[in-house]
């Protein structure tokens, strides 16, 4: 029988909890890396297809998306689908733990410093609420909010305001006039819906299908739009 090991790489404590990057090794098989936050399992480095989905599905929403912000770091996938788009010229990354981005970084996870060398990136270290709130207005093209799997899933209890009506006014704010907000959620959430069309002219629910390593899943995408004339 196949054994799994897990071997911690690194340990941080905020205020917000506990934040542990480890090593998942099983006989034969690749190590692989995984993120969990206060001992709930966030992501790991071998299914990625959501945080890639999201940002491919994204982009295609917006006709230039030069700048971009991705809430949420994580391992840096949805941030390098970002990059990927050749359209992009500047991807701000808002992610709110400071040992995270050191880790990014410092090579704790190993394809965090290429990713973090592109010219196109800056990460600020602050509550995604906050760094909106302090940005120009109309600065952006396209935000992703990454930092949870949707409201029913949240890695802190307090994310649950990023999917409400006076947090979702500030991403209106900072995007410019036909810009787009696009939340990712595992499961169907009518109050984001409901909220996104208190805050935004134009919101919608798509659901997404994803291959997750040979089985058809179905997530959603909440997407709200700032009119063109905005």
């Amino acid at each position: 029988m196949e054994s799994t090991q897990y071997v911690e790489i690194a340990r941080a404590e905020s205020e917000r909890g506990e934040l542990v990057l480890r090593e998942r090794r099983g006989d034969g098989a690749p190590s692989v890396l995984e993120l969990r936050a206060n001992g709930v399992f966030v992501m790991d480095t071998l299914e990625t297809s959501t945080e890639r989905a999201l940002a491919s599905a994204a982009l295609e929403l917006v006709d230039d998306p030069a700048a971009v912000v991705v809430a949420g770091l994580g391992l840096g996938y949805t941030m390098h689908e970002v990059l990927a788009d050749s359209r992009v010229q500047k991807c701000a990354v808002v992610e709110i733990e400071q040992a995270l981005v050191d880790w990014m970084r410092g090579g704790t996870i190993p394809h965090g410093p290429a990713l973090l060398a592109d010219e196109r990136v800056s990460v600020v270290v602050a509550d995604v609420a906050v760094a909106l709130a302090e940005a120009r207005p109309a600065s952006y093209d396209l935000l992703l909010l990454d930092v949870d799997n949707g409201p029913g899933y949240l890695v802190h209890t307090e994310n649950a305001d990023l999917y409400r009506a006076p947090f979702l006014a500030g991403a209106r704010e900072a995007l410019r006039p036909g810009g787009v907000l696009v939340v990712w959620s595992a499961n169907p959430a009518p109050e984001l819906e409901d909220a996104l069309r208190e805050v935004f002219d134009e919101a919608e629910a798509r659901p997404y299908d994803v291959l997750l390593q040979d089985r058809d899943e179905q997530y959603w995408l909440y997407v709200a739009r700032v009119p063109p004339s905005a």
